[in-house]
């Protein structure tokens, strides 16, 4: 059974409630209506009971398994602008502004995760990755373990033509733009937990680079060098390597010639970008190039699961992302 099975299989063990504010996109309603079907999440579209009926009729879709809210109709809309309120008043926003905004389907569906309901939020197929990320921020709110919001992709190599079969996680590959060492420290412990919702196999970390244990000397690479100090500091039994370059972290034979003390041993399956260059650009590689599938961009360091689509996503894409914010609310 392959990562993704698996994926379904714990996500229809254990139905979460997923809320997805832009049911009338019809890549959307279609995977979101066929994840209930299948049994792997509770639906929740938020928005105009109008368009998504109406994208439900030109498609031929069954909304009688899902759960259809309208904003401005619901009954606890004063409770939720309260809410947000709250979270909002010291930067100026009254209660009056907070009524309005909360008609928003994406401010209203950040507040159903943060008020627990809802178990987990995707968006982006319609919306900008800057205004799902700012809602989760400023509704749902960071992890308190965390000091950084980042993203990964959950990449699948598991085609008859791939070397190298397997899952792991890229990271970050579609959030944070240039990390210090403080920051790519925190995307790498947050993509080991990731790593251990996710993959059935113990996080093996490398920490990737130009560079292999001082072969350069440049400051991006003494800022990965740092970093893996650092999440040692924090998780001393975890398997890491780093800084290293990307055959080390995954071909045995060369990282036994190139680091002697290896913990991972040529065998990563978390591979942690030294910036976003780096990161967006090598799992579309992956993707395109080499036909990984790319599950994701998943969010990690929040406190509630919510997680950003591209809006080039297709609805298997989407599927796939119901199925792992399931797990991930589990």
């Amino acid at each position: 059974m392959g990562i993704l099975e698996r994926l379904y299989q714990k996500a229809s063990e254990n139905v979460k409630r997923i809320v997805l504010p832009e049911g009338h996109d019809p890549r959307i309603l279609l995977a979101a209506v066929k994840a209930a079907e299948d049994g792997i999440a509770d639906i929740i579209f938020v928005g105009s009971r109008q368009q998504i009926n109406t994208c439900a009729i030109e498609y031929n879709s069954n909304l009688s398994g899902v759960t259809l809210i309208e904003p401005s109709a619901f009954a606890g809309l004063e409770d939720y602008a309260g809410v947000l309120y709250e979270k909002r008043k010291h930067k100026g926003v009254t209660l009056e502004q907070a009524m309005k905004l909360v008609c928003d389907p994406l401010v209203f569906a950040a507040i159903m995760t943060a008020r627990y309901d809802a178990d987990g939020m995707v968006a982006g197929a319609v919306s900008t990755t800057a205004d799902v990320v700012r809602n989760a921020i400023q509704i749902v709110g960071a992890d308190s373990e965390s000091n950084i919001v980042s993203s990964f992709f959950l990449m699948v190599f598991d085609k008859p033509f791939h070397h190298l079969k397997g899952d792991y996680i890229f990271s970050d590959c579609g959030l944070v733009i240039d990390p210090d060492a403080q920051q790519l420290a925190s995307i790498a412990i947050s993509s080991v937990q990731s790593a251990w919702t996710l993959l059935d196999d113990e996080p093996r970390v490398a920490m990737l680079s130009f560079s292999t244990q001082g072969s350069a000397s440049h400051s991006r690479v003494s800022r990965v060098s740092e970093a893996t100090g650092l999440v040692r500091e924090r998780m001393p039994e975890l398997l890491i390597d780093g800084e290293i370059q990307l055959d080390a972290a995954l071909i045995p034979e060369v990282c036994s010639k190139k680091v002697a003390d290896s913990k991972v041993r040529g065998c990563a399956n978390v591979l942690i970008f030294p910036n976003l260059d780096a990161g967006n650009i090598g799992y579309k590689i992956a993707e395109r190039f080499g036909q990984a599938i790319a599950v994701g961009p998943l969010l990690q360091g929040l406190k509630r699961p919510v997680n950003d689509l591209s809006r080039g996503c297709s609805v298997d894409d989407i599927y796939n992302v119901i199925a792992a914010t399931a797990v991930q609310s589990a």
